[in-house]
């Protein structure tokens, strides 16, 4: 017989302990916790900028679910990343399309509503799209890294999805960008292009650009807007997920 699905409660506890007992550990001996806990259950979300968590998680389990969020409004670049990765790595890729093509949003809101208002753009072409694609889970994982910004600084290993009451695992989170960057020379790691040509934090092609020698590698995202997320990773209470540490 099988075991009753855990509650929202259980799952919110494990993640805490979880939290505080894996933080400090490798990034693969936090995701194999996960996939040994969560299995089909869990999913890899790609942004395709590189594929350091996907190469560690097809290691562990060959077949791992990854969710590619396909805007309509990414690079070239950035679909050819996720075609190389598909080619190269084990995995099962799930492209997840917003409800309306490009044309409809802008029939319905008006053109360039990335322009107009950003953060009803990033909801309708990613937010809603991840929700949507992660209901099949009970957990998930992101690259995100602490060092990226200092909304980041704070995020942990393993933590509570209190907007999606799911397990969140960020196993980068205590890495930098060396560290990455070594990752990714050892394991000959599928890379974005673009990560070479100025942009070393990319999303759609409106709202990315270059960024200048010296500038926080996030400034080029939503430049002179003053915003740094597009909503994945933000919880319940409107901030970047945390540790829930005691």
């Amino acid at each position: 017989m099988a075991a009753p699905p855990e509650s929202h409660a259980d799952l919110a506890a494990l993640a805490a302990d979880a939290a505080l007992s894996l933080d400090g550990e490798a990034p693969e001996k936090i995701l194999t916790w996960a996939l040994d806990k969560f299995g089909d259950d869990f999913c890899v979300s790609a942004s395709m900028s590189d594929a350091v968590v996907i190469d560690m998680a097809s290691r562990i389990y060959p077949g791992v679910n990854v969710v590619f969020l396909d805007t309509g409004y990414h690079f070239p670049e950035t679909l050819d990343t996720a075609e190389r990765v598909t080619v190269k790595y084990p995995i099962t890729l799930h492209r997840i399309l917003p409800k309306q093509t490009v044309a409809e949003q802008d029939e319905m809101f008006g053109p360039q509503l990335h322009d107009r208002d950003p953060d009803a753009c990033c909801n309708l072409r990613k937010v809603e799209p991840l929700r949507r694609s992660l209901e099949p889970y009970v957990a998930w994982a992101s690259g995100i890294r602490r060092d990226e910004t200092p909304n980041r600084a704070n995020i942990g290993v393993v933590q509570w999805d209190s907007n999606r009451h799911m397990v969140k695992v960020n196993p980068l989170a205590a890495w930098t960008q060396e560290d990455v960057n070594a990752y990714i020379v050892k394991n000959d790691v599928v890379v974005n292009d673009l990560m070479y040509q100025g942009y070393p934090s990319i999303g759609c092609a409106p709202c990315t650009r270059k960024v200048k020698p010296g500038e926080d590698p996030r400034s080029g995202r939503w430049a002179g807007r003053g915003k740094t997320e597009c909503g994945l990773h933000i919880s319940a209470d409107g901030t970047v997920f945390r540790a829930d540490r005691t």
